[in-house]
């Protein structure tokens, strides 16, 4: 499914490290990361099309941080398109977020719902994002560590479906790409993207939208 950007919406992106791309210390609010290279791209493939772009995310968030900040970060701001990326944090990943706890999966797939549900009912257009990990080594090759994340990934498609989401598939995007060049060359740590990885989920990122 393809969401058209109409002038004057508004696009809100939000989720964890990934979304956040220490956009607090950058001018415009949207990090340095994948948001920043989809604006950028838009307005030059659009420019008479403004669109208002956001970005809520924050380092180290799983779904129930999400959940705590939902109303103020994202509800309150009406978007017309809120795209999500979060979970890995819900592994409980102590290498990549110290002091992080694991979310079952049956929690994490309740509290995405729970997300969820008020901007279905409002009409808000969705982009879910899937968490995704790379085979870097000595950092996420544990087979226990894909073992926590297919669950989630899961349940992140089936709640694409639920609510007609648009689902970018970066999980097996990544893989794809991970197999023709080395992972760390898309994600030093295999969690956070480099320029090359950010690039590559603003790709794919545009190609949901029109």
């Amino acid at each position: 499914m393809t969401i058209t950007l109409r002038p004057g919406s508004t696009v809100m992106f939000t989720g964890d490290s990934i979304t956040d791309g220490v956009r607090r210390e950058s001018e415009d609010g949207l990090g340095f990361g994948y948001p920043s290279f989809v604006v950028d791209h838009w307005g030059r493939r659009h420019p008479d099309r403004p669109v208002t772009w956001l970005n809520t995310g924050n380092a180290g968030d799983g779904v129930r941080d999400l959940e705590a900040r939902w109303r103020t970060d994202v509800l309150d701001a009406r978007p017309d398109v809120v795209s999500v990326l979060v979970g890995v944090n819900d592994l409980g990943l102590q290498a990549l977020n110290p002091g992080g706890h694991a979310t079952p999966v049956e929690e994490f797939e309740a509290g995405y719902d729970r997300l969820l549900a008020p901007l279905a009912e409002a009409g808000t257009e969705l982009i879910l994002i899937e968490p995704f990990l790379l085979p870097v080594h000595g950092v996420v090759e544990e087979r226990a560590r894909r073992d926590g994340l297919e669950p989630r990934i899961r349940a992140v498609r089936g709640l694409s479906r639920r609510y007609g989401a648009s689902l970018l598939a970066a999980d097996g995007m990544f893989a794809e790409l991970a197999a023709e060049t080395a992972p760390e060359h898309w994600a030093a740590d295999g969690v956070h993207p480099t320029s090359a990885g950010h690039a590559a989920l603003a790709a794919a990122w545009l190609r949901l939208v029109a």
